[in-house]
C-alpha cells in the first residue's frame, strides 16, 4: 500500500526544492530539518544510516539560507540535502566501509565528489549504511545490521548501496551518492524503486573512496527523478588531476536535451542473455517500457552482444583479485573482523593467476571495441532489465542471490559504460521493478533523455513505500 502524504517537504524531489529555495518559498533549514525528522523516524525500521551528522548540516543549512539572502546563489543543489554512502571521505566524521576494521577510522579530508558537492551547495545529512567494503549485492551487513527495503521490510535493500537506496525511496534523503563496482547503484535503485546512475568509468573522481576494485568502481547518484540524477551528476563529474583514472574529455550540460523525448532514438533490446532465467513479472514490465518508449516514436531493433557470455567471468578475474590486494595485509592480520561472506570473496581472489588477470584484460579490450563497432554504431541505447528478480528477503543466503543480482549489471561495469536503472512497474507484491538503460561511453545525456521519456510517461516516480515501524505504525 502507498502513502500519499506527498506534500510533506521530505518528499520533494530535489529540482522541486531548489525552485522553492530559489523564489524565497522555502529555506534550506526547513528542508534539512525535515529530511533529519524523517531520518529519527524512519531509522529504527529501515537502518539507513549509520551516522547522522544533524548538527553540521543543520549549521550548512543556515549558511546556505544566508548566502542566499546575499544574492550567492551556488546553483541548483543550493541547500539540497544529500547523504553519503559510508566509504566517502567526509572529513572530520567517520568512515567505517560499513566494517568493523574501519570502525573508528576519521577521515581527515573531503573526497573529490564531496569537495564538489559542498562547492555546489549541498548539505550532507551523515553516512549511509553498505555492504561491508562494498563487496555484495545484498546490503546485509554483520556489523551494522541491514538495511531494510521501504517496500516491505523483511526484504533487502540490493546493494552494495543499500542505505543509499533504502533513504532515498524513504524520503529520508532527495539524492544519495553510491559506488558501484558490479551493480552497486542500479541494484539498490532497482529493487528499492528509485533512479540510480552509473556514469561511464572516468567521468566521476574515485579520490576519497575507499576501493573495492580500481579498474572497475564507478560513483553515481541514487534520486528519486531522472532531472535530480543529471543535476547531479553535472555537480560530481569532471577531470580530477589527482585521480589519474578520470577523464579530461568536456563534461556536458546533462539538462540541455533531458525533455527532447525519444522520437527517433535508436533503443536496441538484446537477442540473448538479458531475457534469459527472469521472473515473468520483470521481463513483462520491462517489455512494456521499451514499448512506451516505441509509442514515443522511438525506432526499437533487436542487437547480438559480442562476448555477452565471457564478460562476468572477465569481470570476476578482475574484481576479485584487485580486492583481494587492497586488503592483503587486514587479511593477513584481522581476517575474523570480516564478515564470513566477503572473507570468502577477498580469498577466491587470491586463488587467480597473474594469467588469469591478463587474459581477462585482453577480453575487455577485445569487447569494448566489439561493443563500440557492433553494437553502439547502430543503437543509441540499450534497453534490459536491471535485476532479474524482484527483492528477496532477508533470510535468503547471500551467495546465490548476489549471483542473480548483479547478472544484467556487471557486464557493463567491466566495459565502463554509462547505465542508469528508472523504475518501470511493480510486482503483484508491490515490489519495485527496474528498467536499465545503457548508452555508449561518456553519452550520459542520451541515456539521462531515454530514462526521462519513459519516466514522464508514467508515475511511478509518484508512489510512496508506507514504511512501517517495528511495532507495526506508519512513519
Amino acid at each position: 500500500m502507498a502513502d500519499d502524504r506527498s506534500t510533506d517537504l521530505h518528499w520533494l524531489t530535489a529540482a522541486e526544492a531548489a525552485r522553492l529555495i530559489r523564489d524565497r518559498q522555502l529555506s534550506s533549514s526547513q528542508l534539512t530539518e525535515a529530511c533529519l525528522d524523517r531520518i529519527e523516524a524512519a531509522e529504527p525500521a529501515l537502518n539507513a544510516f549509520i551516522t547522522v551528522t544533524r548538527k553540521e548540516a543543520l549549521a550548512a543549512a543556515a549558511a546556505a539560507d544566508q548566502a542566499l539572502a546575499h544574492g550567492d546563489d551556488k546553483g541548483p543543489l543550493h541547500g539540497i540535502p544529500i547523504a553519503l554512502k559510508d566509504i566517502f571521505a567526509l572529513s572530520g566524521v567517520r568512515m567505517t566501509a560499513g566494517s568493523k576494521i574501519l570502525a573508528k577510522n576519521i577521515a581527515t579530508e573531503d573526497a573529490d565528489v564531496v569537495t564538489r558537492l559542498k562547492a555546489s551547495g549541498a548539505i550532507i545529512l551523515g553516512k549511509l549504511n553498505l555492504h561491508e567494503f562494498a563487496f555484495g549485492a545484498t546490503g546485509v551487513n554483520p556489523h551494522y545490521g541491514a538495511a531494510r527495503n521501504p517496500w516491505d521490510t523483511s526484504r533487502i535493500t540490493g546493494g552494495s548501496s543499500s542505505g543509499s537506496g533504502a533513504s532515498v525511496a524513504a524520503g529520508e534523503c532527495p539524492v544519495a551518492l553510491g559506488t558501484d563496482t558490479g551493480g552497486s547503484i542500479r541494484i539498490p535503485a532497482s529493487l528499492c524503486g528509485v533512479v540510480g546512475l552509473k556514469p561511464t568509468y572516468g567521468r566521476v573522481s574515485k579520490r576519497g573512496v575507499t576501493p573495492l576494485s580500481w579498474s572497475l568502481d564507478h560513483i553515481g547518484p541514487l534520486t528519486r527523478t531522472v532531472e535530480d540524477a543529471a543535476v547531479v551528476l553535472q555537480a560530481i563529474a569532471g577531470h580530477d588531476p589527482l585521480d589519474a583514472s578520470t577523464s579530461e574529455k568536456p563534461v556536458p550540460d546533462y539538462r540541455e536535451h533531458l525533455a527532447s523525448g525519444a522520437k527517433d532514438l535508436r533503443v536496441g533490446v538484446p537477442k540473448e542473455y538479458f531475457f534469459n532465467n527472469l521472473d515473468p513479472e520483470v521481463e513483462a514490465a520491462v517489455r512494456s517500457a521499451v514499448q512506451t518508449l516505441a509509442d514515443q516514436g522511438a525506432r526499437v531493433v533487436e542487437v547480438s552482444l559480442p562476448h555477452i557470455a565471457d564478460l562476468p567471468g572477465a569481470l570476476m578475474a578482475i574484481q576479485l583479485p584487485e580486492a583481494s590486494a587492497y586488503h592483503k595485509a587486514w587479511l593477513a592480520e584481522r581476517p575474523d573482523d570480516y564478515g564470513e561472506d566477503v572473507r570468502y570473496r577477498l580469498g577466491l581472489g587470491a586463488n587467480y593467476t597473474a594469467i588469469d588477470f591478463v587474459q581477462a584484460q585482453r577480453l575487455r579490450e577485445a569487447a569494448v571495441q566489439a561493443w563500440r563497432r557492433d553494437v553502439f554504431s547502430g543503437i543509441d541505447v540499450l534497453a534490459t532489465p536491471t535485476t532479474p528478480i524482484q527483492a528477496p528477503t532477508l533470510d535468503q543466503g547471500d551467495l546465490p542471490t548476489t549471483l542473480s543480482l548483479i547478472r544484467f549489471t556487471n557486464p557493463l561495469n567491466l566495459l565502463g559504460l554509462p547505465a542508469i536503472s528508472v523504475p518501470c512497474g511493480f510486482t503483484h507484491d508491490g515490489l519495485p521493478i527496474g528498467l536499465q538503460l545503457i548508452g555508449p561511453w561518456f553519452d550520459e545525456a542520451t541515456v539521462l533523455r531515454a530514462a526521462f521519456a519513459y519516466e514522464q510517461a508514467h508515475d511511478w516516480r509518484k508512489r510512496r513505500p508506507l514504511v512501517r515501524s517495528e511495532r507495526g505504525a506508519s512513519v
